[in-house]
């Protein structure tokens, strides 16, 4: 038996209906035998079970029986279409589908229409004939034909989401919308041109923001270091005025002690002085009194019973102590110079914060009943009255308290809010999520940050425990500033550049509102409201009103 098998003729073998080799091979009770799935397709397109060849038509639909030597046939074909059509393997090398197996040249192009790789000379010859076919770069077609019916997937099924031929269409995917692979390509095309250029707006935002970033880091690290510097210059003015006064404290407290000194020397020679006077008039005195003249001792003792004349010492003493109050006096001097430093950092602090300033308005709707506020919701007082809004979910009821529109939700905020002519206020922030019925508890833990007055001089802050705050004057503009990422509050005293607290260390997992609470006018001196002011920078060189947070 021969080992080589002969090529076998593809037309005994070929499907009438696609003109190309049987898949899946089924017959009819004609006789004839079709693809299975081109039969089906034409069954479905007429409407009627009927043989495409000889157009004999069935009442009942028969039964596809499966022509079992149509289907071995028709594989031997296709080993013989492999057989002809291998190529030597190479890695990323396409060869001519039009050489020779022998004389295989390398591909220069390959056709999208034809779904064939073409060498120089063939590829001349194919657009000198085809000048409408898209030639590309030399590649594999095996992914260009379908598998099953071995066509060109030239169609599109949106359903499936994937390439078709167009058997495939007339077949499984025949109620499927389908559209020409170009129709496919030129709307994808449209859509990633559309990708693209947002991509590029998208990449230049960012380059943009870079940029900035840059920038940014750059004048934080000169701002760093001129603040750097300015404290070194500021410690080293502290730490030499403290020498200075140090110096001099040791000096007075010498001067002092020798000046003590010197005084007791002099007493102490006073004192000798006497001593020997007393001693000269008692030796006088046991002479006399030893002598057995008798009227020797009547004529001088007039002059000798008499005591010498010497100062008085029960009052005279030497102090151990000396210098104490030198050191307080110091002290204090040096409690004034750190107090002017302070002051002069909280200023500059200020100066800073103050370029974070927002422009905010009171909510209506969180406002409680009983609370005016101004209609260019920057204000707000107790009304006296009870007005009737809806009590909706984000309304206190019961505490008279209102918030911000505005949310803080990153980055730093400032805001500066009058309080003159007050007697009780509270201000600071509270979450978004706070429950505004019932009785309010300022903690941070109830989610509210905030500092507050009472009986028009006492000051608190409240924390987990209320915090008794001093203040040498009363603030009539209270500035508030927030740094969302570093979860600090702080207030401060504006008028008077003084830091009142700071509550650091927090985290804020949620937005933050502005938080304002003008008290009740029930003893008649709280009628005034608190108004959020507009900020003002390098003393009133620039106003910022209006900032979106």
């Amino acid at each position: 038996m021969s080992s080589s098998t002969p090529f076998l003729s593809e037309e005994l073998f070929q499907c009438s209906v696609c003109l190309d080799v049987f898949t899946h091979p089924v017959s009819l009770p004609c006789g004839h035998t079709f693809c299975q799935s081109c039969v089906l397709a034409q069954w479905t397109a007429s409407g009627s079970s009927h043989c495409p060849k000889c157009s004999a038509v069935f009442q009942e639909t028969p039964d596809l029986c499966e022509n079992s030597f149509a289907r071995e046939m028709a594989e031997q074909i296709r080993k013989q279409r492999g057989q002809k059509s291998s190529r030597p393997v190479q890695a990323n090398i396409v060869f001519c589908d039009m050489c020779p197996l022998e004389k295989a040249s390398h591909a220069v192009k390959s056709c999208l229409v034809c779904v064939a790789s073409y060498c120089e000379a063939h590829v001349t010859s194919h657009t000198s004939r085809f000048t409408k076919h898209t030639l590309v770069q030399p590649q594999s077609m095996d992914k260009r034909i379908c598998r099953i019916h071995e066509r060109p997937l030239e169609l599109y099924c949106r359903y499936d989401r994937s390439a078709i031929c167009v058997l495939c269409m007339n077949a499984e995917h025949n109620t499927h919308h389908t559209v020409p692979v170009e129709r496919e390509w030129m709307e994808r095309k449209t859509q990633l041109l559309k990708t693209q250029t947002d991509l590029k707006r998208m990449i230049m935002e960012r380059w943009s923001k870079v940029e900035e970033l840059k920038h940014s880091i750059k004048l934080s690290k000169e701002n760093t270091e001129r603040e750097m510097a300015h404290s070194v210059e500021v410690f080293t003015t502290l730490q030499q005025i403290i020498e200075k006064s140090q110096n001099e404290l040791l000096r007075k407290m010498k001067h002092e002690q020798k000046s003590a000194e010197k005084h007791v020397e002099r007493l102490i020679k006073e004192l000798e002085v006497e001593i020997t006077k007393l001693n000269t008039r008692n030796s006088e005195l046991e002479k006399l009194s030893s002598s057995e003249d008798h009227l020797c001792l009547i004529q001088a003792f007039p002059t000798l019973s008499e005591m010498p004349h010497c100062k008085s010492w029960s009052q005279i003493s030497a102090h151990t102590c000396e210098g104490l109050e030198l050191l307080r006096e110091t002290l204090n001097a040096a409690e004034e110079l750190l107090k002017t430093q302070i002051h002069s950092a909280t200023k500059r602090e200020l100066e800073a914060i103050s370029h974070y300033a927002v422009d905010l308005t009171l909510d209506h709707d969180t406002a409680n009943p009983w609370l005016a506020v101004s209609e260019d919701r920057k204000s707000v007082s107790d009304g006296n009255v009870e007005r009737k809004f809806p009590n909706n979910t984000q309304r206190f009821d019961m505490a008279p308290c209102v918030l911000s529109k505005e949310p803080i939700s990153r980055g730093r905020t400032y805001w500066e809010v009058g309080v003159s002519g007050k007697t009780a206020w509270d201000l600071g922030v509270a979450r978004k999520s706070v429950n505004r019925k019932g009785l309010v508890t300022l903690s941070p833990e109830d989610g509210y940050w905030a500092v507050c007055l009472r009986n028009g001089c006492e000051y608190r802050a409240c924390n987990r425990e209320s915090v008794l705050l001093s203040l040498k004057s009363l603030p009539q503009t209270i500035g508030i500033y927030v740094d969302f990422e570093k979860g600090r509050v702080s207030f401060y005293d504006t008028s008077a550049c003084g830091h009142i607290y700071s509550f650091t260390g927090q985290r804020f997992t949620e937005s933050l509102l502005a938080y304002f609470n003008p008290d009740m006018n029930d003893t008649g001196n709280n009628n005034a409201p608190l108004v959020i002011q507009p900020v003002r920078i390098d003393s009133g060189a620039r106003i910022y009103d209006t900032v979106t947070i």
